[in-house]
């Protein structure tokens, strides 16, 4: 699951790399060209490659293996059998707009949502950094065009190191430990550009900068490992923190003040501190999930008394849920959460 979102959110760093490197070209080769300006050329060649391309992701992506035409019925049940053995439970919503409106009120009621949701928003903030790159690597002194240039190396760098790190994190199906590096590595990066002015060390401070770009990938399948079911909720889940992640967009901008260049000490500071308060809460919710998977142990066992706060904890998850109370303790089996 990491490899797969480490492939999907490298897209934004491909494009990071060889967007600058097209925009680089564009701004040499066709300004003025039919009487446009260079940037108007930019939109309409990167745009249309990217209206083009939703397109046909919008016609071919699938939604469910069982809404695959290109599965036979076979296959379309193996598939959905593996989801149902990974989530402990049948993979499939009830029809209907309840069953829309259940997931709703079940991600709500979740403060792993919510932790999940304020994670993203550290995470999101800070990553403002990029739509800055080319001025940050103007600081080393170089023209507007060479600028461009230097911002592909990091992108290229942390492109490639993204596979490696989802495939090592997949290995050893941990999500934690591969969310804080990055960011204990971001963190470094960021203070060292706000006190070197050394070409060499401070054009470094972007690769270490980059390496906040791993934890996307990384905590969308952490949040798949922990808000699985049903699918309602899960879809829920994603839009609630993407959106809320996001909102933090329309703020950060406005911290890289002119006056303070080369080095941009609000700018830098604020991501400093988003990605510190990010990397606390994924500690706190790493013991909150120790807590849970002892806590499903314990109901998984039959033969255990469970106590009276496990109890009301159980019987409000039945009630949410909508399921009596042997089959709310039932759905426990097997099920564990991704730390």
């Amino acid at each position: 699951m990491n490899l797969r979102m480490s492939i999907f959110y490298s897209g934004a760093l491909i494009a990071g790399a060889f967007g600058n490197l097209i925009a680089a070209g564009i701004l040499e080769g066709l300004a003025g060209v039919r009487g446009l300006s260079a940037w108007r050329w930019l939109y309409i060649l990167e745009g249309s490659i990217t209206v083009v391309a939703g397109i046909v992701v919008c016609i071919f992506l699938p939604d469910f293996p069982q809404t695959w035409r290109a599965l036979t019925p076979e296959m379309q049940h193996v598939a959905n059998r593996r989801l149902a053995l990974e989530a402990a439970e049948a993979d499939t919503d009830e029809e209907g707009v309840s069953s829309q409106l259940k997931g709703l009120k079940l991600c709500i009621a979740d403060p792993k949502v919510w932790i999940f949701a304020f994670i993203y928003m550290g995470l999101t903030g800070a990553q403002g950094f990029g739509y800055y790159f080319p001025t940050l690597t103007r600081t080393l002194g170089y023209s507007h065009y060479i600028s461009l240039l230097l911002v592909a190396p990091p992108h290229i760098f942390i492109t490639i190191w993204s596979y490696v790190h989802g495939i090592v994190s997949d290995r050893f199906t941990t999500r934690y430990w591969f969310c804080l590096y990055p960011a204990v590595i971001s963190i470094i990066g960021f203070v060292v550009f706000m006190t070197t002015d050394i070409f060499g060390p401070k054009y470094m401070t972007f690769f270490f900068m980059m390496f906040l770009m791993n934890i996307n990938g990384t905590l969308f399948s952490w949040i798949a490992g922990v808000v699985s079911r049903p699918p309602a909720k899960r879809a829920a889940a994603y839009a609630l923190i993407n959106s809320l992640g996001n909102s933090v967009s329309i703020w950060t901008p406005y911290t890289y003040l002119d006056k303070e260049s080369p080095y941009f000490f609000t700018g830098i500071g604020i991501c400093v501190g988003l990605i510190a308060s990010a990397a606390a809460l994924m500690t706190l919710l790493r013991f909150i999930l120790i807590r849970e998977n002892n806590r499903l142990a314990r109901l998984e066992n039959e033969d255990v008394q469970l106590t009276q706060k496990e109890l009301a904890k159980l019987e409000k998850s039945a009630r949410v849920e909508g399921v009596s109370l042997s089959a709310a303790r039932a759905l426990q089996k097997g099920f564990r959460y991704t730390i």
